[in-house]
Formats: C-alpha cells, structure tokens, sequence
C-alpha cells in the first residue's frame, strides 16, 4: 500500500506569472505610448517604468521557488528549498509552536513555525552543508530579531551573532564547517525561544498559528492530518 503524501504549496510561489505578465504588459504601454509621440518621457512615465520592472523581477524570483514547499505524510515532514530539502522524521519531532522572545515588558513573536527537536543528531546527519549555508543566510534576518530583544541590556554572547565552525552534540558527535555553524544556530535559537528549527511565514500554505497547530495534531494523528489535507 502506497504511503499517501500531502503536498503544500508556500505563499512565496503564488502569482510568479501574474507579477510577470501584469509588468510586461504596462512596461509595453508606456514604451510604446512614449515612442509614438515626440516630447520626451516624463518623470511619472519613468517611475511607472521602474514600478513595471520591479514587478517583472519579483514575478521572476516567485517563479523560481519550488511549487511545493512542504511534502508531509504519516513518517516525515519534508521542507523542499531550491538548494535541497530538510527532512523532520514524525519519531525525531516534539513539538511545534510560535517562537517568541520576552525581555522584561516586552514580547516578540517571531513570524515564522518553530519545531523542537528530539535528536539533533538525527536531523543533521542529513542536512546538506549547501542547504544549510542557505539557510543561515535566509533566516539570520529573523535570528536577530530575537537576539535584540534579548540583548537590549547589552547581555549578548558574542558566539550568537558569528557562529563557530565547530560544534559538539550532548552526544558527543563532532561538526565542522556549515553543518557546525546551522548546530550552533540551533542550539542558540534553543536558548532563546525553546526551539532549534524555523519554518518562516513565506514557506507556510496557512498562517503560523494554524500550522502549528497542525504539525501537532500530525505528530498525535498523522494518517487523519494527511487525509484532511487531502480532501
């Protein structure tokens, strides 16, 4: 019997080719429109042009996200990413939530779904050191929200923001080059919010409430969570 797979598409794909088409067909107009007539183009006319061109580009880098960002069935989670994939076995998964960091009065909720692990081993023996590069870079944005408001009174390790090369589990497993510096962001990430891994908004089909939820009704009831994402 085939195991059955949800497949999900993220917000950061949707409209790639409309983006496009709308961007080309004003850029047209307003070149056309401009070398018909003799005076030449006015300030509005260029700011529309760049506006067409923008629009093109955004269009384009939409277009060259994965359709599906996120592959689920009753065994694994698979985030699909253009440098490669990051698999979350259903076993090696805890729990998932809304990250947030609190510094005194003051709370922020990051934008993103982060997951708990129970084996960091498990996870990185498969992690891709290209995708893991990736993602330092793609998510150090959000990282560092988090690492403000903690660091407000000035209380900021100083491996949080460049991390090592090198990394040791509780396990003893040694690390080196990008798989030590994604163990190290986790672990930091770990200290900071409760968890190691981030799934940001723009990867997600739904809002970051609902897909937690989701991944944890999932981790109790895979089979009823991949039927209903089915229907």
């Amino acid at each position: 019997m085939s195991t059955k797979q949800a497949k999900l598409r993220a917000t950061a794909n949707r409209h790639g080719m409309e983006f496009m088409l709308v961007g080309a067909i004003c850029l047209a107009v307003i070149m056309t429109f401009v070398a018909l007539r003799s005076s030449p183009i006015s300030i509005v006319e260029i700011l529309l042009s760049s506006t067409a061109v923008m629009a093109i580009l955004l269009g384009f880098l939409k277009s060259q996200q994965p359709f599906y960002s996120l592959l689920i069935d009753n065994k694994e989670i698979c985030y699909v990413h253009r440098f490669g994939s990051m698999h979350i076995e259903r076993d090696n998964f805890h729990s998932a939530g809304i990250p947030s960091v609190t510094q005194g009065l003051e709370i922020l909720e990051l934008n993103a779904v982060g997951i708990k692990l129970n084996n960091i081993d498990t996870f990185l023996h498969d992690l891709s050191p290209r995708l893991a590069g990736k993602l330092l870079i793609e998510q150090r944005y959000i990282f560092l929200q988090a690492v403000k408001i903690y660091c407000e009174n000035g209380n900021c390790p100083p491996e949080w923001l460049v991390e090592p090369s090198d990394y040791r589990s509780a396990s003893g497993n040694v690390y080196t080059g990008l798989i030590a510096m994604f163990a190290n962001r986790m672990h930091n990430l770990k200290a900071l919010t409760g968890y190691e891994l981030l799934l940001p908004a723009n990867v997600l089909d739904r809002d970051i409430w609902h897909f937690s939820t989701l991944l944890n009704r999932w981790k109790l009831n895979p089979d009823e969570v991949v039927g209903s994402l089915l229907e």
